[in-house]
């Protein structure tokens, strides 16, 4: 069962309107060099290590996806918990 927070991380609920990353110049400038850096490697690879990196970027996506998702969860709860204690 998808808890409430859960269906907000997905998307199901949807926050987006308060993203500001694609505003943040350094978020921009880590997105480029990013991009820019793996073209470069491709550019020196073979198809079995591009294939390989792949792999790997997939993974450490998958893995970055599961600890924002606890940091997201962790944060709100403590939030709600603030919210709670101001009220009472």
């Amino acid at each position: 069962m998808i808890s409430a927070i859960e269906e907000l991380w997905y998307g199901n609920i949807s926050p987006m309107e308060y993203n500001n990353l694609q505003d943040n110049p350094d978020y921009k400038t880590a997105i480029h060099l990013t991009t820019r850096n793996q073209t470069r490697l491709q550019e020196q690879l073979t198809k079995e290590q591009i294939e390989l990196l792949m792999k790997y970027s997939e993974s450490r996506n998958e893995l970055s996806n599961i600890t924002e998702l606890d940091a997201f969860k962790t944060g709100f709860t403590l939030g709600v918990k603030f919210i709670i204690e101001a009220l009472t």
